[in-house]
């Protein structure tokens, strides 16, 4: 690859973060090379030198980091919208970012957090409904009564409510919410590995 630009460098990692800062979401390779008057394939070029210097991730056409960019104000943080969780039966989910959403800190809290796009019926018990996005503080604790993304011994996850151990069996339980339509069903594993617990729910418009 030809040496860049490192000021054109700049200016897309000027204009990324404005972007971000107005949008909370990154721009497409074509919005990033229309503003900088170069053509869409220029754009690609200057983006995968920009993830080799390591200015940004860029991955399948699409930033998924910023590590060297401002994207937040003083008071709130980016989470990431990672894809979407079964609320039902587990279900493999691979995480892949979709964008970064920024979140005021005086609402939501600090700490490391990400969402997901909830899919299935299982958690409306708890105020959870298809298509919500629902924040997760990662986290590898819990407690009795929160609602957890978990993993099942086949490295399946799922979005539950942890209910402790089963007596009887010695499994964990991992919760449905939705009485009118599971009554009283339950998930057992063998071992909890829980890779966030459930701190806020952003409602569908």
């Amino acid at each position: 690859m030809r040496h860049k630009d490192p000021e054109l460098m700049n200016r897309i990692s000027s204009f990324i973060g404005e972007y971000y800062r107005e949008h909370h979401s990154t721009p497409s390779t074509r919005q990033i090379a229309s503003a900088m008057g170069v053509s869409p394939s220029s754009g690609y070029k200057y983006l995968v030198a920009m993830d080799k210097a390591g200015m940004l991730k860029y991955e399948d056409g699409v930033i998924t980091d910023l590590p060297k960019i401002e994207k937040t104000k003083t008071g709130s943080f980016s989470a990431p919208l990672v894809g979407s969780i079964r609320c039902g039966d587990p279900e493999m989910e691979e995480a892949q970012v979709e964008m970064y959403v920024n979140l005021p800190e005086a609402i939501f809290g600090k700490g490391e957090f990400y969402l997901l796009r909830a899919v299935g019926d299982s958690m409306e018990d708890v105020g959870i409904q298809e298509d919500d996005l629902v924040l997760i503080k990662k986290q590898s604790d819990c407690e009795v009564g929160d609602i957890v993304v978990a993993l099942d011994e086949n490295n399946e996850n799922t979005l539950k409510v942890y209910g402790g151990i089963d007596k009887k069996t010695r499994k964990v339980i991992l919760k449905y919410a939705n009485e009118a339509v599971y009554p009283g069903k339950v998930i057992l594993v063998k071992k909890l590995v829980v890779q966030g617990v459930a701190k806020n729910v952003i409602k569908r418009l």
